[in-house]
């Protein structure tokens, strides 16, 4: 008896884990796809007023689940979107990790970027040859090319180094700019056409677009920032802070800056091997300080000292390890009840488990 005790529990166990692995592989299903430009201008040819062109404008791209949460995620980055979308070695990314978990994803173009860079003003691009910069810049080692050697690149992988060099659109760090992107974004939030709850993940420079998107909107349709390791940060004009290019700080009224405060959370998340002195992430504690002292929800994350996911980079949702990064922004999401589906108030996901295991063939899951 005890031996077939014994048999019969190894055997659930291995049903169970071969469940659990399917899981991990549940099909992605969408109700539809596509995209849509939002804001820009339409300027005139001056020497034919009859002549027009519709420029700085963004582009959003769009994913939305069979059975959507009610969040929208919105991944942005400052200069590609192509990092949201795979890993640098071909694993899975940030875009299919979500829409596997039901969130509709948008992959955000800001103007004057990517497939949005149809610009208003003439635009100069002079090649600068900073590969070798970026590798410190992004965390990756302490100079080029000795990589830390916990990194969580695949620093074998001598593709994946070519697809992160490569990965990239021009970008322009101005602070013309900079507005230009940022307003963009707000006049997206506020149109509702991707939802009235919506989570900005963004990376490098993009957190600095973000929150200053957030101080320019007209709604609450913005829920919370994520961003990994926001390269700029936003403060009020009440403090004798200097404003700085392309990086900031940007300094904005201090009754736009409490619409930050507004926000149910924002997190500002960093990777291993930074030194508290690291100007990113001093600005990130005093900007979350400050966003406290107006009744915000603020908080700054230190991947490999507080999360213990050591050698994590600067773009950590890249890394060989982004499933356990992607764990930490489930947590949040859960935490801040951003997690809840359209049709369910209490964010039970009973329904959308009950359609992908039919679609699958799986067994009812073991209680």
């Amino acid at each position: 008896m005890g031996l077939a005790f014994v048999k019969c529990i190894g055997l659930l166990a291995l049903l169970a884990s071969g469940v659990r692995s399917q899981e991990k592989k549940r099909p992605i299903m969408l109700d539809s796809s596509g995209g849509f430009n939002v804001a820009g201008k339409i300027i005139q040819n001056p020497r034919n007023p009859n002549m027009t062109l519709s420029c700085d404008h963004g582009y959003m791209e769009y994913f939305i689940p069979w059975t959507p949460r009610k969040t929208s995620l919105v991944m942005w980055h400052s200069s590609s979107t192509q990092t949201w979308q795979n890993r640098f070695d071909g694993g899975e990314g940030f875009k299919d990790m979500f829409l596997r978990r039901d969130y509709p994803v948008y992959l955000w173009d800001a103007p004057r970027l990517g497939r949005a860079n149809w610009a208003c003003e003439r635009t100069t691009y002079t090649p600068d040859y900073r590969d070798q910069g970026n590798f410190v810049a992004w965390n990756f080692g302490p100079s080029y090319p000795n990589f830390w050697p916990d990194t969580q690149f695949p620093a074998s992988n001598k593709t994946a180094w070519q697809q992160a060099t490569s990965g990239r659109y021009v970008e322009y760090d101005t602070t013309a700019n900079i507005n230009l992107q940022a307003n963009a974004a707000a006049v997206a939030a506020d149109s509702y056409k991707i939802g009235d709850s919506i989570v900005y993940l963004t990376n490098s420079a993009a957190g600095l677009r973000a929150q200053l998107a957030v101080t320019m909107s007209n709604t609450t349709n913005t829920k919370a920032i994520v961003a990994y390791e926001s390269f700029g940060y936003v403060f009020p004009d009440n403090l004798n802070i200097t404003a700085g290019v392309p990086f900031g700080p940007v300094i904005v009224p201090v009754e736009q800056f409490k619409k930050l405060a507004k926000l149910p959370a924002i997190q500002f998340i960093f990777s291993d091997h930074r030194s508290e002195d690291f100007i990113y992430l001093s600005q990130a504690r005093r900007s979350a300080k400050l966003i406290n002292m107006y009744g915000g929800n603020a908080e700054v994350l230190l991947l490999g000292k507080d999360a213990g996911l050591k050698g994590s980079t600067h773009i950590a949702f890249q890394d060989m390890d982004n499933d356990k990064v992607a764990d930490l922004l489930d947590e949040f999401l859960k935490k801040n009840r951003l997690d809840h589906y359209v049709d369910d108030r209490t964010g039970n996901s009973q329904a959308s488990e009950r359609a992908w295991r039919r679609w699958a063939g799986l067994p009812r899951r073991w209680r």
